[in-house]
Parts: structure tokens; C-alpha cells; sequence
């Protein structure tokens, strides 16, 4: 064993035990521990929580691939997620933690007052869920197959156990709190390298100052390679695209359900706008880094491997190539390495940076820690998504209303480990790149939630009818339009899958809209209750005085 390893895999051994640890020492026992951690995190907790959660493998692994890969392009993610979390913080969050329930599909459940609208609401969330999460078991398995340098679907099936007990064991009080740990670590670890990167390249320690004077030798350096602008914007999609994929992120940010419930886990409405308030600045040092780590890891590549002889390529290259993510072949026998020659995958820009610009064992070994929280915090917030709706929405609310407390929790740790089990099957085989796979459940949750709780929210004459029509007709579009476009070729003005939510959500508002106007208006008391939600919480003194929070 190579020193290299034996450092990466102390790094990675001791996070994992500290998860493990954490998710012990805050084990759910009753099941609003399990459900939103008994609704005592403190919003700075809860900020780095969401954090976590939000920031996931597609982020932390795969976002500054995309943008290297893509260029102008690419930073249509980074819009639309950043953007997408705004919406979610001032027009649902506090909202949706003042109506005081457990989950999506609890709230459209008793919102609507419908028993069915509450049972589509929850196969909707175990989807978007499920779909999600076989892009952050991807991740991990390119993370522990590159460290035990073995093919990504064994280190993706190491992944599934670890999250399998730690979700199953903590629930959301586990998770809340290893979360937190797991943001202290996937943003040391993400910021090390870029500090570094732009340290050397620039001279300039602060890499959101620095990075610019990379991407001005761009233009010089893809000229000379003969390769497209990096900084051109619309070359790998056209302009409708970009707006389309920008759109489903936003919309599909703001209808995530494994985000929002973070929201249920504080006191009160000012407790949640505070804890969207400090994630959105924790969330902010990761996003705003990624341009610069892409810039500096593709000015890396073109300087230092482009050009060399293929035979006598870096060492990192031969254990890239293993995993099955790097791909090098000599197309036209000169025995030089093209940029044309190299087929990288978005997935792995990030993990191999720091070997690419030798930065040394510790900052490696950091990094694939930090990508393994980043995929395994969201990871394990998803699966307590799935479970609770499966063992509370489904199982508790609609089949056995009168299950005791201990069999509710039973229920739900084993509906976590079989849905891991099954994500992780999935997830051996992907069937497309990580943040590829995001933006299809992004597109599910823009066309299925977002409008239900937009208009549940702001529109009390929405209706149960209207709700399920919006939330059915979504689904059916997204799911078809990602399918048709994916696998038959099929486009309108040039919008492949990813940008789907636009069409779903589209057709979900006008169906939930037209449905409701078409049929009975909600009771006088959901109307009210429905008003209700749009003002603070009052509070009364002893002195008759009246406060908001």
C-alpha cells in the first residue's frame, strides 16, 4: 500500500466513524426526533444543516466538472440552484413551517383536504427522492473507487451500508446534527484546493478575485488547441435550453421535499427564514467557488498534460483510468495527448484536481472526505424523505392511523434500508452523469410540487381537484418529456431532458388552475387558514401585548 492510500483512507475512516458516532449518540426515539428532529435545531445549526443537504454529490463533485466541461454553458446550474433557494426561502419556507407539519405530502394532504391528493403528494416525494439519490450513490461510488482504486459500482455498494445505518439508525435528529459535521468538512475540503490552485497560478490567495485573469488566457489558449471558446456562451445547447434548465432548477429547488422539511425542524417562522438566511451564506462559499475551480482545473490540464507524450503522462492518469471515468486513446497515432483525445467525465474534475496540480496527500485525502459527506449528507436526507413518506404519509396517515409510536419507527428504518438498497442497485449502472440525473428529479419536483405549494400557499381557491390534476399532469409530462428526450431524440427549440421542468410545470399550473375554477372551492376554514399563513406568528404577553416572530 502506497502512502498516498494509507492517508486517504485514515481521512475517510475517521469522518465516516464520526457520522457513525453522531448518529448514535442522537438516536430517534420518539418519532418526531425521527421526522424533524423534534423541532429544537437553532437556525445557525440548522443553516449549516440545510447546507449540507442541499449541497450535494452533484455540487460538490459535479458542478465545477460541468462548468470546466461546458464553459459559459455550464453556469446555468449555478443560476438556477442559487436562485431556486431564494424562491424556497421567502416564498414557501417560513409559510410551510407555520401550517406545522411533518412533511410535503402531510401538508398537501391537509391543505386540500384529500386523502388522495396526500397519497400522490407521497409517491411524488418518493420518486423525486429516489431519482436523486441514485446520483448522490453515484457519487460516493466514484469517491471510495478511486481511494481503494476498484471499480465505482463496488465503491458504490460500500456507500449504500454506511447510509442504510446511519439514516436508518438517527433519522432526521442523526442526520441533522452529522450533517452539520459533514459541512464543516465538505467545505474545508473544497476550499483548500481552490485556495491553493489560485495561490499558484495567480499569486492571489482569494480565488473570487483571481480567477478572472485565468479565463481572460482562454481565449488565446483555445485558439491554439482549436477547440471551442470557453467563455462563448450557448455552444453545447441552445439559448431556450439554458433558460429551460435554468428554469427546472429553480422551480424544482423550491419544491424539493427532502429541503423543506428541513425548514419543519426549527420553532418558529423567524426561526426559519434566519436558518434560510445563514444557508444561503454557507451555501454561497461552495457556489461561488466553483467557477474558479473550474478555470483553474482546465487552465491545469491544457498547461501541464495537453501536449505531452502519452507514454509519459502523470501517474494520476493510469489510476483515473481505472475506475472507468478517464479515458485516453491516441487517435491519430502521433503519440501526443489532444484535448480531443481525453475523455474526462464531469464526475471526477473535482476528486482529481488536487493530484492534477500536486497539491499533496493530505489535500487528496481531504477532498474525497469532503465528497463523500457532500454525497452522503444529502443522500442520508433523502432517504429519511422516502421513509417518511412511505411510513408516516402512506403507512400511518392512510393505512394504520392508529400504529403505535414503535411500530411507526420500525417501519420507517426499514423502508430507508430497502429504499437505499434499491437506489444503490440502480446507481451501479447510471444512466447518466451526476448532475444529469439531479436535474431529471429537479424537473419532477418543478412540475409536481412547486406548483401545488405556490398555489396552496398564495391561491387559497385551489382546490383537492386541482391539486391532484396539477400534481398528475406534472408527473406525466416531466417523466415523458425526460424519457422522449433522452432515449427517442426528441426536442422543442433545442430543450433535451434536463430542462423538462418547464414544460411540467407549466402544464401542472395551468391543469391545477383550470381544474380548481372548474369545480368546488375549498371550505370557508381551509380559505381562512390558507390567509392565516401569509402573516407571522403572534405571540401574547401577560401585559395583553401583541408580538410577531
Amino acid at each position: 500500500m502506497d502512502t498516498q492510500f494509507l492517508v486517504s483512507l485514515s481521512i475517510i475512516i475517521a469522518s465516516f466513524a464520526l457520522y457513525i458516532g453522531i448518529a448514535i449518540y442522537n438516536k430517534a426515539k420518539e418519532t418526531s426526533d425521527f421526522y424533524v428532529a423534534g423541532r429544537g435545531i437553532s437556525p445557525f445549526s440548522n443553516g449549516m444543516a440545510i447546507a449540507a443537504d442541499w449541497m450535494s454529490a452533484a455540487s460538490f463533485i459535479g458542478m465545477a466538472g460541468t462548468i470546466m466541461l461546458l464553459g459559459y454553458d455550464g453556469l446555468a446550474y449555478i443560476m438556477g440552484w442559487t436562485g431556486g433557494y431564494l424562491l424556497l426561502t421567502f416564498l414557501l419556507a417560513p409559510q410551510l413551517r407555520k401550517y406545522g407539519r411533518y412533511t410535503v405530502p402531510e401538508f398537501i394532504g391537509d391543505r386540500y383536504e384529500s386523502h388522495s391528493a396526500r397519497l400522490i403528494a407521497a409517491i411524488c416525494t418518493i420518486i423525486i427522492s429516489f431519482v436523486y439519490s441514485i446520483g448522490q450513490l453515484s457519487g460516493s461510488g466514484v469517491v471510495i473507487g478511486r481511494l481503494l482504486e476498484v471499480d465505482a459500482k463496488v465503491g458504490t455498494m460500500i456507500g449504500v451500508v454506511l447510509i442504510a445505518f446511519y439514516a436508518a439508525f438517527g433519522g432526521m435528529k442523526g442526520i441533522t446534527w452529522t450533517q452539520v459535521a459533514q459541512y464543516i468538512i465538505l467545505i474545508i475540503a473544497y476550499l483548500i484546493p481552490v485556495v491553493f490552485m489560485s495561490l499558484q497560478l495567480t499569486g492571489n490567495p482569494i480565488p473570487w478575485l483571481s480567477y478572472g485573469k485565468i479565463v481572460g488566457e482562454f481565449q488565446q489558449l483555445d485558439q491554439q488547441l482549436g477547440i471551442s471558446q470557453y467563455t462563448d456562451p450557448f455552444l453545447k445547447g441552445s439559448k431556450w435550453q439554458f433558460l429551460a434548465l435554468m428554469f427546472t432548477l429553480m422551480a424544482g429547488t423550491a419544491g424539493l421535499p427532502h429541503v423543506i422539511v428541513r425548514f419543519y425542524t426549527v420553532s418558529t417562522m423567524k426561526a426559519a427564514r434566519w436558518s434560510g438566511a445563514w444557508a444561503l451564506l454557507f451555501i454561497g462559499l461552495l457556489y461561488l467557488s466553483a467557477p474558479a475551480y473550474a478555470a483553474f482545473s482546465r487552465f491545469i490540464l491544457i498547461k501541464n498534460v495537453v501536449g505531452q507524450k502519452i507514454t509519459e503522462l502523470p501517474a494520476w492518469t493510469e489510476k483515473w483510468i481505472n475506475t472507468g471515468k478517464l479515458q485516453i486513446a491516441d487517435a491519430n497515432g502521433d503519440g501526443i495527448l489532444q484535448w480531443q483525445e481525453m475523455v474526462i467525465s464531469n464526475d471526477i474534475v473535482v476528486m482529481a484536481t488536487p493530484e492534477i496540480a500536486n497539491l499533496g496527500m493530505f489535500v487528496i485525502g481531504l477532498v474525497a472526505a469532503g465528497a463523500m459527506a457532500a454525497a452522503l449528507s444529502t443522500a442520508g436526507g433523502l432517504m429519511i424523505a422516502i421513509s417518511s413518506s412511505f411510513a408516516h404519509d402512506i403507512y400511518y396517515r392512510i393505512l394504520r392511523p392508529n400504529a403505535s409510536e414503535q411500530n411507526r419507527l420500525l417501519v420507517a428504518r426499514i423502508s430507508i434500508a430497502a429504499a437505499t438498497v434499491l437506489a444503490g442497485l440502480v446507481a451501479l449502472n447510471p444512466p447518466g452523469v451526476i448532475t444529469q440525473i439531479v436535474a431529471w428529479a429537479f424537473a419532477i419536483a418543478a412540475s409536481t410540487f412547486f406548483p401545488a405549494l405556490v398555489l396552496g400557499v398564495w391561491w387559497k381557491r385551489s382546490n383537492s381537484a386541482g391539486a391532484i390534476a396539477g400534481m398528475l399532469v406534472g408527473l406525466i409530462v416531466s417523466l415523458g418529456y425526460i424519457l422522449a428526450a433522452k432515449y427517442g431524440g426528441f426536442s422543442i427549440a433545442g430543450i433535451v431532458d434536463t430542462g423538462a421542468g418547464v414544460f411540467g410545470a407549466a402544464a401542472a399550473l395551468v391543469a391545477n388552475v383550470v381544474v380548481s375554477l372548474m369545480t368546488k372551492e375549498p371550505s370557508q376554514a381551509v380559505q381562512e387558514e390558507v390567509y392565516d399563513l401569509r402573516y407571522p406568528e403572534q405571540m401574547t404577553y401577560k401585559d395583553g401585548q401583541v408580538w410577531m416572530r
